[in-house]
């Protein structure tokens, strides 16, 4: 059996605390989601995580997703999106592209046909500009399916959507009218 990667555990960890419970490890984040670097590798060690900064950043640069973000100082660091926590990134409505992509298991097709693409415990439902992305992202949930949705369509009927750091698309809701299964 191979041994886990510590990058791997150790950016799932950050995802937990820096998007959903910081308060596991005693942190606190901000308004915008960010917390001060020296706190977290203080608070990561106070409960068994031996991380040091270089190591910090090389899971933040390694991430293939982009998760995670330091400050233009490097003094902070947040979740570029995915929180579940209350927070706000203060990202701008962009005008998103003609179509995005949204990756889930087979066993929501049924249900996300009925209601649409609902945000859930998140702030926002998660779009990928790309089929590729958005398959992967499907994987992680089992047999994946892509959904096309029609975006450019949704903003121009007044929906909303922003554009993460990491390039991930948000918006409040699809609605099931703007989504396609693939044939």
């Amino acid at each position: 059996m191979a041994t886990p990667d510590p990058h791997r555990k150790l950016s799932k960890f950050l995802s937990l605390v820096l998007r959903h419970e910081p308060q596991a490890i005693g942190l606190t984040l901000d308004g915008a989601g960010w917390t001060d670097v020296d706190e977290l590798l203080t608070r990561l060690h106070q409960h068994g995580h031996a991380v040091d900064r270089s190591l910090l950043e090389a899971v933040v640069a390694g991430s293939d997703k982009q998760r995670f973000a330091f400050s233009p100082d490097g003094q902070r660091i947040r979740a570029n999106q995915g929180h579940s926590v209350e927070v706000e990134l203060g990202y701008a409505p962009q005008t998103p592209p003609e179509l995005l992509y949204h990756g889930t298991a087979e066993r929501n097709v049924a249900a996300i046909q009925a209601e649409g693409l609902v945000k859930q415990q998140r702030h926002h439902v998660h779009l990928s500009p790309d089929v590729e992305t958005a398959h992967k992202v499907g994987e992680r949930h089992g047999r994946p399916v892509v959904f096309t949705v029609r975006a450019g369509e949704m903003h121009r009927q007044g929906h909303q959507f922003y554009r993460s750091d990491n390039g991930v698309w948000l918006t409040d809701a699809v609605p099931p009218q703007f989504i396609e299964l693939p044939q």
